[in-house]
């Protein structure tokens, strides 16, 4: 059911429930990449209509910060110098900091005047409710193959409980990933490797990601 509200009255839980706007289809020949995605975030799936909409996803997931993420969760209409306007957003995120609105869009489209003025009116809405707004473009593709990598140990519910508290109490600081793989003497090394790499996903453990993840890479504890 679609029901019309004034955009300062809508409530952000019901903002946090909403279904996608818009339903998509796959069909051959298509110009874009969509899917679904499931965020450990959420423990549930998100959709997405671009390659890079899903490496916005994976960005959000991987965010420590943020407890929510949902697709094209509303449609914004307003009038913009006398001319009917309307644009729905790409996703919004709920932070420790609030809500933000985020829009994907490829960097070479931002200068087009259409998306410069829809992404103008939307910024001016959003900031009008103290929320954020956030326009993102392709990001260094370093870390995106990074989390992309992560994102493949990000279900908890695949790791041994114990194994993944025994990695939390030990010194890990200052080690490479391939000598803490060998810290625990009493587990299988490639289970310690795939243990410490969720608790990279889940910043319990950090190490410099805007270099390539390799076995060398060394691991620190978060503040």
């Amino acid at each position: 059911m679609v029901d019309d509200q004034p955009w300062s009255d809508v409530p952000i839980d019901l903002l946090c429930a909403a279904a996608p706007w818009r339903l998509f289809r796959w069909h051959k020949g298509q110009k874009h990449y969509s899917g679904t995605y499931w965020a450990a975030t959420t423990c549930n799936f998100v959709i997405y209509e671009s390659r890079l909409e899903l490496a916005r996803l994976l960005f959000a997931d991987f965010d420590s910060t943020v407890c929510g993420i949902v697709a094209q969760p509303f449609l914004l209409k307003t009038e913009v110098e006398g001319t009917p306007r309307k644009h729905v957003p790409d996703y919004l995120l709920i932070t420790d900091a609030g809500p933000v609105v985020v829009d994907v869009k490829p960097r070479h489209r931002l200068s087009n005047p259409v998306v410069a003025s829809t992404f103008a009116w939307t910024q001016r809405a959003v900031e009008s409710r103290g929320w954020r707004y956030e326009v993102w473009s392709e990001p260094r593709n370093g870390v995106l193959e990074n989390i992309r990598f992560l994102a493949g140990f990000r279900r908890e519910r695949l790791f041994d409980p114990e194994l993944l508290d025994e990695l939390r109490h030990a010194d890990l600081f200052g080690m490479t990933i391939a000598t803490a793989s060998k810290c625990l003497p009493d587990r299988p090394e490639p289970y310690v490797r795939a243990a410490i790499h969720h608790l990279l996903w889940r910043r319990d453990l950090y190490t410099d990601l805007d270099d390539p993840l390799r076995a060398s890479a060394v691991l620190r504890r978060t503040s």
